[in-house]
């Protein structure tokens, strides 16, 4: 026999204990131990929920809650916008197993109008909802992770073979604020691996280039351009704004100057290099793993390591490492999974060999160690030159 409405909400009231919003409040004071259970549609969860509360819409109630609270034990409150819908969603925690289930009369608009604490996340546009969705439907992401990454402020180094791919999906990821650094124009010979740029900028320059390119792709982000070259004179002003230093030079002066900026400025200095077919990346993070230097001290006497130019790239190297470099930079703004920080990934596309290499650092790094001898930039260009005429002589 079907049962109105009403019979049900007398069942789910004889089986599903109901506590004010005063008892509910001491209950989230009182006693920690509540899960706050939100069984509102997302965009009402958005507009504003009770600290802590996980969102678990009634719609999908029966098919997600034993993901979302596997041991049954697990005290619940559960509310809604008024105290109908959690009553029924009780009731079917209970006949699901769940044994300690409790409904907040009078829902979150009676928690909001007693002057209780609440919570609003980030407003979304309807654009945008569509565009993450499916970060949304990640656990480690979802609509708190995507607030961060649309938040997060990354600068990259350099507009070319690295920096071309990691800027690029940092801003389909959603990267909100995207600083790029590039003296150089667009070159023929450029676009055999940098995808920002186009046949039709050539002379263009790199900044300006990719900025059209990111903004095409998402509108969302905000892209400041830096025509110029980094110095040990303007770099701590450019990074200083920043969360995270995306290094994609293509040279060593630039990237020891990185590698000493970020150490004294305490940021993360996501690296990435190439050669030829083989590539590498790490994450340098002062504080937490070793930097650059502990690897390598000093800059190679000129001539020894030649460039791009010099020895030739496969097009598609620095898109894998670039990638990769993009995929650090989002762990590190979402705070989850393993970075590579303390290690050094080789890849060696001709073999497909990937090898993991541990990392430590030492001691007596000249940047980063017990006792520093390195206390002020340094423009290795000039270093390597003058080096290099003494050598010479």
């Amino acid at each position: 026999m079907a049962k109105t409405f009403k019979q049900l909400m007398d069942e789910a009231r004889r089986e599903v204990k109901e506590v004010s919003v005063q008892e509910a409040h001491d209950l989230v004071q009182k006693n920690g131990k509540y899960l706050l259970l939100d069984v509102r549609e997302k965009d009402e969860y958005r507009e504003g929920h009770l600290q802590g509360s996980v969102s678990l819409p009634r719609g999908f109630l029966e098919i997600k809650v034993e993901s979302t609270v596997p041991d049954k034990s697990t005290p619940i409150l559960a509310y809604c916008a008024g105290g109908v819908r959690s009553l029924l969603a009780g009731k079917v925690l209970k006949e699901m197993g769940y044994q300690n289930v409790v409904s907040m009369s009078g829902g979150y608009t009676a928690w909001k109008t007693a002057g209780y604490n609440c919570v609003q996340d980030h407003q979304f546009t309807i654009e945008q909802t569509t565009r993450y969705s499916r970060h949304f439907l990640l656990p480690e992401v979802g609509e708190e992770g995507q607030a961060k990454l649309l938040k997060a402020k990354v600068l990259m180094i350099g507009a070319g073979g690295l920096g071309s791919p990691s800027a690029y999906y940092l801003a389909a990821a959603g990267v909100g604020t995207l600083g790029i650094v590039d003296n150089d124009v667009v070159d023929l010979s450029n676009l055999q691996r940098q995808i920002l740029h186009t046949n039709d900028r050539i002379g263009m320059p790199k900044t300006e280039s990719a900025k059209l390119t990111i903004q095409a792709l998402n509108p969302d982000i905000r892209v400041i351009p830096y025509q110029q070259k980094l110095t040990s004179q303007n770099i701590m002003e450019i990074i200083k704004d920043y969360d995270i230093i995306v290094d994609g030079c293509d040279n060593f002066p630039t990237r020891y100057l990185v590698n000493d900026a970020c150490v004294l400025a305490k940021k993360p200095n996501v690296h990435g290099s190439i050669f030829q077919f083989e590539g590498q990346a790490s994450v340098f993070y002062p504080g937490k793993g070793p930097c650059y230097r502990c690897l390598y001290p000093e800059p190679p006497p000129p001539g020894m390591a030649p460039s791009c130019q010099e020895a030739g790239v496969l097009g598609v190297l620095p898109g894998l490492i670039g990638v990769i470099q993009a995929l650090e930079t989002v762990k590190l703004i979402l705070g989850k999974g393993e970075t590579l920080v303390g290690k050094l990934l080789c890849f060696n596309t001709l073999t497909m060999d990937i090898n993991m290499l541990r990392l430590k650092a030492d001691p007596a790094c000249p940047m980063c160690g017990e006792k520093p001898t390195i206390k002020e930039l340094i423009d290795y260009e000039e270093f390597c030159t003058l080096r290099a005429a003494a050598h010479a002589a």
